[in-house]
């Protein structure tokens, strides 16, 4: 562990897969699938085939898992099915499973880490995440052209700098 200049330590990155954050008008709502927890003694029993649902905002992504804001608490489930629907992704499915979870007030934002994911969509991901960061690397060095045309991010891309002629 190093010491940054003004006294702090800084943290090995510990993270498999670089992540790109969703905001703005990219904050995507998505619906988590789960199945049904064991009923305890004496409860009603749920069909198997039945799955609950549970609404919740994606803010951020990554090709191994993602972070995401509910207003009820998680569900207490092995594993969740989800399909995510972003540009670039139609009809993305993931299987996952809850790793974190920290309560702020009403809401809860959790921790997810994909345990099933097909290898195109976590390579795309990855390299979407790769050109936000070269992006941002660009924009912090005020660099004439941080904006690129090869960039894959740019459907998710809301940056003030981004060129609106370069379409993928």
């Amino acid at each position: 562990m190093s010491t940054h200049r003004n006294g702090h330590h800084r943290v090995p990155e510990r993270r498999k897969h670089a992540r790109f954050a969703l905001v703005g008008n990219l904050i995507e709502p998505i619906t988590l699938r789960y199945a049904a927890p064991k009923p305890k003694k004496g409860q009603k029993k749920v069909a198997t085939t039945d799955a609950l649902t549970q609404p919740a905002i994606l803010t951020n992504l990554s090709a191994g898992g993602m972070q995401l804001i509910t207003f009820l608490a998680p569900p207490h489930a092995k594993q969740l099915d989800m399909v995510l629907n972003l540009p670039g992704f139609d009809h993305m499915p993931v299987t996952a499973r809850v790793i974190r979870v920290h309560e702020k007030g009403e809401t809860f934002v959790v921790g997810i880490q994909f345990m099933r994911i097909q290898k195109r969509h976590q390579k795309r991901i990855n390299e979407m995440a790769v050109d936000n960061l070269d992006c941002d690397t660009r924009l912090s060095l005020s660099l004439p052209e941080s904006c690129v045309r090869d960039c894959r991010f740019h459907y998710l891309c809301h940056k003030t700098q981004k060129a609106p002629h370069w379409t993928h």
